[in-house]
Order: structure tokens, then C-alpha cells, then sequence
């Protein structure tokens, strides 16, 4: 297994040089290009979560058969910006029985989780603020820790619904990352290694999707419905559940409060979808290599990350706005009797083939 980190152009590493030896500014210009790259990453984390809210809501438009958000805005584009500045202005009220150290951390820990998960995605080539060798099992430990905020809001806001949806997402989430652990070792048994850049690197002749037979498509499926499942989405949406908990661990949130746990769940569904496209789909390298040669690569690529992403992100709205939400006995049921004996077989599979060089 690879243990080198990949030398290749890291164009926010460059940014860091410039600044530090390039400009003579020593370790105020590392700490100027530190500042810079979290600005830049902060700002996708808002951009991206309007454009993810909006997009929802035009894919549910266009599953039901309506129009959707056409008000504010041309094409109702300024929706979500509207909702953004009516949640900014709103009072900050919640229950004055409310753990203030817990009940306030809580959205604290799911903005750090998903923006430090964000770091170690590879949008294009050089184009990654945390390029380590350890990148996927990096962005599996710090998604495990999002499961944290949720449980510090259910047990501060010192509420039952809320503390039965804080209790039901750690259920399900440390459930569901068992198989979302085994899919994910399925395909670094193949690839040899735990580098998002090198994953993506050694699909350039062909998508291990395709690369690695059977169990690579085993191994996509289970993903895909674990993802779905440690993203609290529908049908997997128990944690904040309308019908019997009103909104569940973040009932007794208002205002950018609750902002934080609904962008962090849409960027949290980004984040799996970039994961999956990473492992299965080659990231940011273009189909058939058709752009290849063509120039400015890191921007090709970077078209590429996010058309594959979008139709990633659009099969999880997809699920939203056809199936129903599964009881709680079900959705274990599922993983422990279902997804889990299927990963365990799977991953020995992929062994078998790798052991004998079966893939391609």
C-alpha cells in the first residue's frame, strides 16, 4: 500500500509558497494563505448549500409535477437567498431548561466536520487543500464525528422528541458506517491505496466501477444506500422524523441555528456524493479521456467533478421523492441482516480477485 504523498501541483500549496518565500513574508504569509484557503472553502460551504436547497426544491417540483419556486427572482432563483436572510434575522429562542455547553456546541461540530471532510476532496487535479495519503480514511474519521452534534442537540435542548432523534441518528449512523466502511474497503483493495488523488489517478484507463467486476458494483450499491442512510435523507430521514417528532434533534432550534444543521446536511450529501465519485467514477478525470490534451486540465476538471457530482446529488433526491421512510425496525433490519453479511462477502470477494489479478 501506497504510504507516499503524491508530489504532483498542489495549486493551494503554491498559494502558501508565494506567500511565505515567494513574497519574503515568512510565517505570516503561511498564516495569510491558511486564512485565504478557509475563506475560499467557507464560501463554497454557503454557496453550494443555497444551490443544493434550490436545486431540492426544483427536483421535488419536478417529481410532483409542479412548478416549484418561481417568485423571487428569475426562475425563483433568489428563494433561498430570501430564506437565508429571513433565518439571519430571526430571534435565537430555545428552551430555557436547554444544557447551554452542549445545546450550543452541537452546530459548532457539524460546520467543523463537514468543512474539514471538504479539505481532503479532490475537486481537480492540485486542487485540494489536504492532499494526505491517508485522504479516505481521513474523511471517514471526521464524518464519524458529525454524529457527535446530533447527539449534543437532542441531550442539551433537554427535550424527549429531540433526545429520540439525537439517539436514532447515532443508532443509525454508527450502524450504517459499517457498511459504508466495507464498500469504501472493497474498492482501496483495488486501488492500494488511502490517497483520494491516488484513487482517482489509477482510474484513468478505466473507472473501477467497470475495473472491478462485480464487487465493484456491489460495493457502489451499498454505498450509495449507506450514504443515504448516514445523511439522515428520506427514507432514512428517523432522526427528524415529522410525524412523531416534530422535527426531532433540532426542534428546539431557530434561527442560523438551525440554518447550520440544514446547510450541513445538504453539503453532507455533497460530501458522499464526491466520495462516490471519487472511489467509483475516476473524480474529476473526463469520460473516455475526451477533454484530454484540450488545456487548462484543472478546470475540465473541475467541470467534470461537478457534473458527475450533480447526477450523484440528483439520485439522492431521486430516493427522497419516491420511497417512503422506513421504520426503525426496518432500517436495521436492512443493515444488520442485509447490507452488512452482503459487504462482508463482497469485500472477500474483491480479495480473491485482487489476490489472483483478476481485475483489470
Amino acid at each position: 500500500m501506497s504510504t507516499m504523498i503524491l508530489t504532483q501541483t498542489n495549486y493551494f500549496a503554491d498559494l502558501i509558497h508565494y506567500l511565505s518565500d515567494g513574497l519574503g513574508w515568512g510565517f505570516g504569509g503561511q498564516i495569510l494563505g491558511y486564512i485565504i484557503i478557509a475563506l475560499i472553502y467557507m464560501t463554497f460551504f454557503a454557496v453550494a448549500g443555497l444551490l443544493l436547497v434550490y436545486l431540492e426544491r426544483r427536483v421535488a417540483g419536478f417529481f410532483q409535477l409542479r412548478l416549484g419556486p418561481n417568485r423571487v427572482g428569475p426562475w425563483g432563483l433568489l428563494q433561498t437567498i430570501a430564506d437565508a436572510l429571513k433565518l439571519l434575522t430571526k430571534e435565537l429562542t430555545g428552551t430555557e431548561r436547554k444544557e447551554n455547553l452542549l445545546y450550543h456546541t452541537a452546530y459548532f461540530i457539524v460546520i467543523i466536520a463537514s468543512l474539514l471532510a471538504l479539505s481532503a476532496i479532490p475537486f481537480s487535479g492540485g486542487i485540494v487543500a489536504f492532499d494526505i495519503n491517508i485522504g479516505v480514511f481521513f474523511i471517514s474519521a471526521i464524518s464519524s464525528v458529525g454524529v457527535l452534534s446530533i447527539l449534543f442537540g437532542g441531550w442539551g435542548s433537554n427535550n424527549k422528541y429531540s433526545l429520540l432523534g439525537g439517539m436514532r441518528s447515532g443508532l443509525q449512523m454508527i450502524s450504517y458506517e459499517l457498511s459504508s466502511g466495507l464498500a469504501i474497503l472493497t474498492i482501496i483493495l483495488m486501488a492500494g491505496t488511502l490517497s483520494m488523488t491516488g484513487i482517482v489517478e489509477q482510474q484513468r484507463d478505466m473507472i473501477f466501477l467497470l475495473k472491478g467486476h462485480i464487487p465493484a458494483l456491489i460495493a457502489f450499491v451499498i454505498f450509495v444506500i449507506a450514504g443515504t442512510a448516514e445523511s439522515n435523507r428520506t427514507p432514512f430521514d428517523l432522526p427528524e422524523g415529522e410525524a412523531e417528532l416534530g422535527a426531532g434533534y433540532h426542534s428546539e432550534y431557530s434561527g442560523m441555528g438551525f440554518a447550520w444543521f440544514f446547510l450541513a446536511e445538504f453539503i453532507n450529501m455533497f460530501i458522499i456524493s464526491a466520495v462516490a465519485v471519487t472511489l467509483f467514477f475516476g473524480g474529476w478525470l473526463a469520460p473516455f479521456g475526451i477533454t484530454d490534451g484540450l488545456g487548462a486540465q484543472w478546470a475540465w476538471g473541475l467541470l467534470w467533478f461537478f457534473i458527475k457530482v450533480f447526477l450523484m446529488i440528483f439520485l439522492f433526491m431521486w430516493f427522497r421523492w419516491t420511497f417512503p421512510r422506513l421504520r426503525i425496525d426496518q432500517l436495521l433490519t436492512l443493515e444488520w441482516k442485509y447490507l452488512l453479511p452482503i459487504g462482508l462477502l463482497n469485500i472477500v470477494l474483491m480479495a480473491i480477485l485482487v489476490y489472483f489479478k483478476l481485475v483489470f
